[in-house]
């Protein structure tokens, strides 16, 4: 029997960095249609009642029903972590990422992160996320599992570094293409599971890792591909000395055939002009990370600038360098560096990227981000009125964004009234600590 969710409806029928406003689709009172995990209809409640009248009725009242969040780039082995307090990117790897990635070569600890991971992100509305594991490919199956025992949509990698890097998450160029050609055998394509392969970033590979990796994304070039990209002016120096003889820190990736449109590069900063000439030219996607950007003291990402020169561009909490696994909190501080840089991004824009955006630059445009029928059902109901200060600012609203910006702005995983994942509705456990921590 398929399912009818009654309330406000928002999708996007384009991009409204390109389209302002006007690319967004609201229904005041509107209605989504779900059959065998898929969206079958979308639009005017009172037309889909009529008819589909042996639909199951969810009415979800003035809540608006969206495609879930997608995040793009996520670092499911630093749940534990987030929020510690550091300095620096690499200060902070060696304090807190390195020793604790290390833990997760206790396949039970591994699976007790994703667990968590997903616990937590899905309170907070994420339906997708595309994850780096460790160098462990226990830590690649345990997310897997996790994700496929919820039946969600989800990509991850193990991450390959063979140097910089303590003992304990050093892997080889071999052995990295060893496990994940295994783990992509395993997993890649079942369910509703996408490998992606992974080098960390340039500093923690050797040539001869990201020549093997490069060639093993040639062999699927289908395949997504991760890694970072100048996210600190000290990174970006340090890439200098070790590929002396590289054009810029792009360069690198490309000379070892890790630049496609199948690229998806974390934070992406400090770029030169030849890097995003080359990064427009193939289609490869930026995934902004904003309260990571902050957080480290990376830098403001050029989102304004970026998207108006025709970039692909996805949204992301980079938890556990982000200070947050809500996409709302990261659609806010994305709005708060925009400002920095001189621009206002449209709320609009902002829930775009969350969605339809993050979904196009993970490839994945034609199954998840919006409402459109066909698409795969992660959905998303949230309460725009969750707490008092968003409740008595929301009633003043003279439309469908001053409604929902205070929402971005202020809320959290209390505006989450529910989540479908696959067609089913999902009520997220309260998340569990380990005995020991």
């Amino acid at each position: 029997m398929p399912d009818l969710l009654l309330g406000q409806t928002l999708t996007f029928a384009a991009d409204p960095f390109a389209e302002g406003p006007a690319a967004a689709r609201h229904e005041r009172h509107g209605a989504v249609l779900i059959d065998g995990g898929l969206i079958r209809a979308s639009g005017p409640a009172a037309e889909l009642r009529a008819a589909h009248p042996q639909a199951r009725v969810h009415d979800y009242g003035q809540h608006l029903i969206s495609a879930g969040f997608v995040d793009a780039h996520v670092h499911y082995p630093q749940t534990a972590i987030i929020a510690s307090w550091g300095k620096r990117l690499i200060d902070w790897l060696n304090t807190y990422t390195f020793p604790e990635e290390t833990r997760l070569a206790d396949p039970a600890y591994a699976r007790t992160i994703a667990a968590r991971h997903f616990d937590l992100t899905l309170a907070h509305g994420t339906t997708t996320a595309c994850s780096f594991a460790t160098i462990h490919p226990a830590s690649v199956d345990a997310f897997f599992a996790e994700a496929q025992s919820r039946g969600l949509r989800a990509l991850t990698g193990k991450t390959c570094m063979d140097r910089n890097a303590p003992d304990g998450l050093r892997d080889s160029a071999q052995s990295a293409h060893d496990d994940s050609k295994a783990l992509i055998d395993r997993w890649h394509g079942v369910d509703r599971l996408s490998y992606v392969i992974t080098p960390r970033f340039a500093p923690t590979s050797t040539p001869a890792q990201l020549e093997v990796l490069g060639a093993l994304w040639a062999e699927h070039p289908g395949m997504l591909m991760q890694t970072h990209l100048s996210e600190q002016t000290e990174e970006i120096a340090w890439v200098r000395d070790l590929f002396p003889a590289a054009r810029d820190y792009l360069d690198v990736y490309e000379a070892h055939g890790l630049l496609g449109p199948g690229a998806l590069f974390g934070h992406a900063i400090h770029l030169t002009d030849r890097e995003r000439a080359r990064l427009r030219e193939v289609g490869a996607a930026l995934v902004h990370c904003p309260t990571s950007n902050s957080f480290i003291g990376s830098g403001l990402f050029d989102l304004a600038g970026l998207k108006g020169e025709g970039q692909r561009v996805g949204l992301a909490t980079d938890t556990g360098g982000g200070s947050s696994f809500s996409m709302l909190r990261t659609m806010a501080a994305a709005y708060e560096i925009a400002q920095l840089r001189g621009t206002a991004v449209h709320p609009a824009a902002l829930w775009w990227l969350a969605t339809a955006g993050s979904a196009g630059a993970l490839g994945l445009g034609d199954r998840i981000g919006t409402l459109a029928p066909g698409r795969e059902a992660d959905l998303v109901v949230i309460d725009l009125a969750s707490t008092p200060a968003i409740a008595q600012r929301a009633a003043q609203a003279n439309d469908l964004w001053e409604a929902l910006f205070p929402t971005i702005m202020m809320g959290d995983d209390r505006a989450i009234a529910a989540v479908w994942v696959n067609g089913s509705p999902v009520v997220p456990q309260a998340p569990q600590l380990c005995a020991s921590q």
